[in-house]
């Protein structure tokens, strides 16, 4: 299974020719490559998966996503406690 989590571009530069960017994750910045966005701006929402942008989101797209994600972990919470989820 594959998951795209959304990120907000914090900062774009270029590598090497390769339009790259600062992403923050809830607090965690990560490199992610958007040369596959490159109408991705600084403020708005990407939708990143391994490492490459694979769109840009509305805020409430992004929004809504990051609050199902968060739904999601609560349940896991919830359900398993505090064991391994495999």
């Amino acid at each position: 299974m594959c998951l795209g989590i959304p990120g907000k571009v914090i900062e774009i530069y270029e590598i090497d020719g390769t339009l790259m960017s600062k992403v923050d994750f809830d607090g965690v910045v990560q490199e992610v490559c958007i040369a596959t966005t490159p109408d991705a701006q600084v403020g708005q929402y990407i939708l990143v998966h391994a490492g490459f942008a694979l769109n840009v989101l509305s805020d409430h797209e992004a929004s809504e996503t990051l609050k199902i994600l968060k739904d999601l972990q609560k349940f896991n919470k919830d359900y398993y406690g505090d064991q391994e989820i495999r």
